[in-house]
C-alpha cells in the first residue's frame, strides 16, 4: 500500500474545491487589489506600506482557517523588505520547507478592456489580475494541502513557510533572513517552491532547471550637451550605433547567438533525449502559445532547438531604455548618451558572479572611438538544476497528477529565474526539490492580462498533497 492508496481522491476533491471557493479565492481577488510592487519598482516601498499590507492580508486569511499546529511570525530588519514566516507542526516524517512571495511585477499596459493590474476579474477558468499566478497563490495553495491531508487524519511532514516581499528584485533581502532564521528553518528534507510553470495545463509539471540572470544598465556617452544633428553629425559618433558596436561582443545580431563561450554550458546527449520527450507532449505549442504578430517566426524552426535556446542557453534582452526622447519630443538633435538595461539569461551551471564580472570588462574595455561606456552590473543570480527526486515522492506526484490531471507528471525546463532556488540549493545540499506551479501557456505573468488557471490550481493543490504524505508515509 503506498500513500496515494490511502488518500480518499473524492474526498480531497471536495475539501479543496469548497476551501478553494469559498475561502482562499476571493482572498486571493482581495491580494490583487494590493499595488505591492517590488521594491525595484517602489523606491517608496517602505513609506507607501504595501508590502506590509499584503502580509497582513495573508495573516487575516490565516485567522479564518483551521489548520493544526500552525503558529505565524512576521519578520523585518532594518532596511530590509518584511518576510512572513509560518510554521506547522509534523504528524509525520521529514521536513518540508515551503517558498512563495507576495511582491508583484510593475503594472504594464495593454490590459484588456475591463481588467486592470489591481483589478481582479474572475472569467473561468481564469482569475485576473497581478500577483495571481505569479505568485499570490503559493501560500494558500501549500497551507490547503496540508488541510487536505489533515481532514482525512493522514500524516504529514512539519512544514515551514517563507513567503518574502522582494522576490521580482531578485530576492536581495532573502540571505539576511535566511542567516536571522537558521533555527527556525532548520535543515529541510524536501524544498518545496510554487512559483514555477507549466508545460499545458493536462497534467502536473516538474521543474528540473531554471536559467540564472546577470545584468545591468550599458552607458553609451559621446557629448556633454545634445548637438544639432544636421551640424554634428559625420563628426561625433552616434551614441547609439556605439552601443550596437558594444552589443556586437556579446551577440550575433543575425542569429541572437550569444557569442562569449563563458556563457554556455555543454548541451549533453541526455539532455537534448530528454528534451525531444518534453517536445512529444507540446508540440507546436511552445512555439504558437506566444503572441506572435502575423507572419513573425521563431529564431528556431527545429522545437528541440527552440526548448534548448529558451532554457539552457544564454540569450539577451534589452528590458529599457533612458537618453532616447519620446516621438512626439524628438528634435534634430544628436543625443548626448544611450542607456540600455540588459537582462543576460544564463544556464545552470554558469557562475552569475564570475559571468557579472567578465560582462563588465567586455563591455566596458576599449570603447570604439572613446567614447564614455560605463555598464552598472546588477545582481547576479544563479541557475538551478535539481537533484534526483526520491522515487517514492516521484511517485506519488506522477500518480496524483493521474488522478487530478488524468495524465502523468512530466519534467519541464524553465527559461526564468527563481534566485532562491539556487540559494537554498547551496544552504541544503543533502534536499530534495519540489518546483512547480501554475504559471501555463497564456499566463503572461509580468505582462498584460496575467491570470490564474483556477482548475489546474485546485488539481495542483492534491498533488503536493499526495508529496507531502508520501515524504511520512515512508
Amino acid at each position: 500500500m503506498t500513500a496515494t492508496d490511502a488518500i480518499d481522491w473524492q474526498s480531497m476533491a471536495e475539501f479543496t474545491e469548497s476551501y478553494w471557493e469559498n475561502s482562499a479565492l476571493p482572498s486571493l481577488s482581495e491580494y490583487i487589489k494590493i499595488p505591492a510592487l517590488s521594491p525595484a519598482f517602489d523606491v517608496e516601498w517602505e513609506n507607501n506600506g504595501h508590502l506590509d499590507a499584503t502580509i497582513d492580508h495573508f495573516l487575516g486569511w490565516l485567522a479564518t482557517i483551521e489548520i493544526k499546529g500552525l503558529t505565524a511570525s512576521v519578520h523585518k530588519i532594518v532596511g530590509r523588505t518584511p518576510l512572513l514566516l509560518l510554521k506547522v507542526e509534523g504528524s509525520g516524517k521529514g521536513n518540508v520547507l515551503f517558498y512563495s512571495h507576495l511582491d508583484k511585477q510593475p503594472e504594464f499596459t495593454g490590459w484588456d478592456e475591463g481588467k486592470g493590474p489591481w483589478l481582479p476579474v474572475r472569467e473561468d477558468p481564469w482569475l485576473y489580475g497581478r500577483g495571481s499566478v505569479d505568485d499570490g497563490y503559493g501560500g494558500y495553495c501549500s497551507l490547503i494541502s496540508l488541510m487536505a491531508l489533515q481532514a482525512q487524519g493522514i500524516a504529514h511532514p512539519s512544514c515551514t513557510f517563507i513567503l518574502e516581499t522582494c522576490e521580482e528584485s531578485g530576492s536581495p533581502d532573502l540571505p539576511f533572513y535566511l542567516e536571522e532564521l537558521t533555527d527556525e528553518l532548520g535543515i529541510p528534507d524536501m524544498v518545496v517552491v510554487l512559483d514555477s510553470g507549466l508545460g499545458d495545463y493536462e497534467r502536473v509539471w516538474v521543474t528540473e532547471s531554471l536559467r540564472g540572470l546577470v545584468g545591468g544598465t550599458l552607458t553609451v556617452a559621446v557629448t556633454s550637451e545634445g548637438v544639432h544633428s544636421g551640424m554634428s553629425s559625420g563628426i561625433i559618433p552616434s551614441s547609439f550605433r556605439i552601443a550596437r558596436q558594444i552589443l556586437s561582443r556579446l551577440e550575433d545580431e543575425n542569429t541572437g547567438e550569444i557569442l562569449p563561450d563563458w556563457l554556455h554550458i555543454d548541451i549533453t546527449d541526455q539532455l537534448r533525449a530528454d528534451s525531444a520527450a518534453i517536445v512529444e507532449v507540446l508540440g507546436d505549442a511552445l512555439i504558437t502559445d506566444f503572441p506572435f504578430l502575423e507572419g513573425v517566426q521563431s529564431q528556431h524552426e527545429d522545437l528541440v532547438e527552440a526548448l534548448l535556446a529558451q532554457n539552457w542557453r544564454p540569450t539577451l534582452s534589452i528590458t529599457g531604455a533612458d537618453g532616447i526622447p519620446a516621438i512626439a519630443n524628438a528634435g534634430n538633435v544628436l543625443r548626448t548618451h544611450t542607456t540600455l538595461k540588459l537582462s543576460v539569461r544564463i544556464p545552470p551551471g554558469v557562475d552569475a558572479e564570475s559571468a557579472s564580472e567578465k560582462l563588465q570588462d567586455l563591455l566596458q574595455s576599449n570603447p570604439p572611438l572613446g567614447a564614455h561606456v560605463t555598464f552598472k552590473p546588477e545582481a547576479a543570480a544563479n541557475g538551478f538544476a535539481a537533484p534526483p527526486m526520491p522515487a517514492n515522492i516521484d511517485a506519488a506526484f506522477d500518480e496524483a497528477s493521474k488522478k487530478t490531471f488524468g495524465a502523468g507528471s512530466m519534467p519541464f525546463y524553465e527559461g526564468g529565474t527563481i534566485p532562491f532556488l539556487a540559494m537554498m540549493q547551496e544552504s541544503y545540499p543533502k534536499a530534495s526539490f519540489l518546483v512547480t506551479g501554475c504559471a501555463g501557456p497564456g499566463n503572461n505573468a509580468h505582462g498584460p492580462n496575467e491570470k490564474l488557471h483556477i482548475p489546474t490550481l485546485k488539481s495542483l493543490t492534491q498533488c503536493v498533497a499526495a508529496a507531502l504524505a508520501s515524504m511520512s508515509y515512508g
